[in-house]
């Protein structure tokens, strides 16, 4: 494989945590590898909710802490939640300085949302459902600004090259015209911020190229991964038809939106004291159920909001438009989707993976705060507290640095892509045996599809980065046998104690499971 040395670390990803800690390793060289421009691909640019911080005088970094533990399920790593719920007001006023236009008060405050599993009203919001979007601009700017961070655009990472039990390299391939064959990049070192898993699932929020491939990437170089079958499923995607599904934000529900049926029922009342403010899993779970039983459910933000919902929510009011409805007069059509993957590569409290000369931030990691059940808003500020963290440690591990001149790509020779027919079955045999309710029958049937899947192109790095996730998430699953937060387990629908531990698997150790129920591929 032809190769390129480089003295500029390596970010993987364009996403708000690789952007944030490319501006936070400044001036040191950095080169961001991204599949597409700056801003369209990325999860966080399409994150409505916002990011959750104390900001308010009643409210405070204990009680968000205490949230925090409370909805992820008796796995949360307390001591994360509280150094992360720490320093979200400052990452709140660095963001604001940046040039990000939060929502703001007559007298100068910042108007806070309320979501699920929240006991104050704590979301710091834009324009409300363009937290995501706006802090991303704010970002680029910034960062196509700073002559230390080169970015490789139409660029995708394909694996990591190890050496002596540390990574050495990252291969590299050419999508923005079809795939191209790898090219090998040696740098200072590997920040992976790539994104999480969502788009393994046939319904999902997440943007399209976002399939699990960096957590998958990592775990196929020997790191191990934590929580993999903690799959957030967000309650209210819109069910247009439309692939990805669009978001309807949960401040539709902060603001006092309604789940019904066809038959105009309420039902998440009799499910839960916090009815539509009730934690994800719940809410999830509800409206599973009544799309399984044929009852249509559906968002009302007729009497909460009125017109108000085309102007306080674009993101919302364009999805709806698109797809011929008008949310003033008509509840909007949801499905439960795949949303936020809490698993990941397992990193310290500085970001650092398992394997030597890797660290990673953002939705690819697993920190310990999210435990089984993500709290809403919580995915962008865990994004920013590592990004820091990861960069910060980075400049401490590393020489001193020099220039280093821009990385020029030579002409690559075209590749194979991933079937598109085996990956739409991946996502479907996710969905049927790893989804909202899991057994352990659905569960065997799903390693072996995907098992079947990964021998029908064998030579396919990109498929197989996918497939690792997609065993990694099913067997760590199957392992769990109780529920606990967004893991149901219709054969063990009990909770196994208050207090849960954390799963912590390798990719050999998943595939030792999955051979036991994999057919006969020969």
């Amino acid at each position: 494989m032809q190769e390129i040395e480089t003295g500029r670390i390596i970010i993987v990803g364009a996403g708000l945590g690789a952007l944030y800690a490319a501006l936070k390793l400044a001036p040191r060289p950095v080169l961001m590898i991204s599949p597409e421009t700056l801003g369209e691909g990325a999860s966080s640019a399409w994150a409505q909710g916002g990011v959750a911080a104390a900001m308010d005088a009643a409210d405070s970094a204990e009680a968000h802490a205490a949230d925090t533990v409370r909805a992820g399920a008796g796995t949360v790593d307390a001591g994360v939640a509280d150094q992360v719920t720490a320093e979200a007001r400052a990452h709140i006023l660095d963001l604001t300085a940046l040039g990000t236009p939060f929502d703001r008060t007559a007298d100068g405050g910042y108007v806070m949302s309320r979501e699920a599993a929240h006991s104050y009203a704590r979301v710091v919001r834009v324009r409300g459902d363009q937290a995501g979007a706006e802090i991303m601009r704010a970002l680029i700017a910034e960062v196509r600004a700073m002559p230390s961070i080169q970015v490789l655009e139409g660029v995708l990472a394909v694996g990591l090259h190890c050496e002596d039990g540390r990574v050495a390299a990252v291969d590299v391939a050419r999508c923005d015209e079809g795939l191209s064959v790898p090219i090998r990049l040696r740098g200072a070192a590997c920040l992976l911020a790539g994104g999480g898993s969502g788009g393994l699932y046939a319904l999902t929020t997440n943007p399209p190229r976002i399939r699990g491939q960096v957590i998958g990437m990592a775990a196929r170089a020997g790191a191990v991964i934590a929580d993999a079958e903690f799959v957030q499923f967000h309650p209210t995607a819109v069910a247009s038809g439309v692939d990805p599904a669009p978001l309807a934000t949960e401040a539709l529900r902060g603001e006092g939106a309604v789940l019904i049926n066809r038959d105009g029922v309420r039902f998440m009342v009799g499910l839960h004291p916090d009815a539509e403010l009730a934690p994800r899993d719940i809410v999830a779970r509800g409206v599973y159920a009544q799309t399984q039983a044929g009852l249509a459910p559906m968002l009302d933000t007729r009497a909460a909001l009125g017109a108000r919902v085309l102007e306080e929510f674009p993101a919302v009011a364009l999805a709806c438009a698109q797809a011929g409805i008008d949310p003033v007069t008509h509840p909007i059509p949801v499905a439960a989707a795949a949303h936020y993957h809490m698993g990941g590569i397992e990193t310290d409290a500085d970001g650092r993976a398992t394997l030597g000369g890797l660290w990673v931030c953002g939705e690819a990691a697993s920190t310990g705060l999210h435990g089984a059940n993500r709290l809403a808003s919580n995915g962008l500020l865990e994004a920013l507290v590592y990004a820091r963290r990861c960069a910060l440690d980075l400049e401490a591990a590393l020489d001193p640095w020099a220039d280093a001149e821009p990385v020029t790509l030579p002409a690559l020779a075209a590749d194979t892509p991933p079937d598109p027919a085996l990956v739409a079955r991946l996502r479907q045999a996710m969905t049927d045996g790893a989804g909202v309710i899991r057994d352990a029958a659905g569960l065997t049937r799903c390693l072996a599809e995907i098992a079947t899947v990964e021998a029908a192109q064998p030579a396919c790095t990109v498929l197989h980065n996918m497939t690792a996730t997609a065993t990694l998430i099913a067997t760590a699953a199957l392992l769990r046998t109780e529920s606990r937060g967004a893991h149901f387990r219709a054969d063990f629908p009990q909770t196994d104690g208050a207090v849960g531990a954390r799963s912590r698997m390798t990719l050999t150790q998943a595939l030792a499971l999955r051979a036991q129920y994999e057919p006969d591929l020969v």
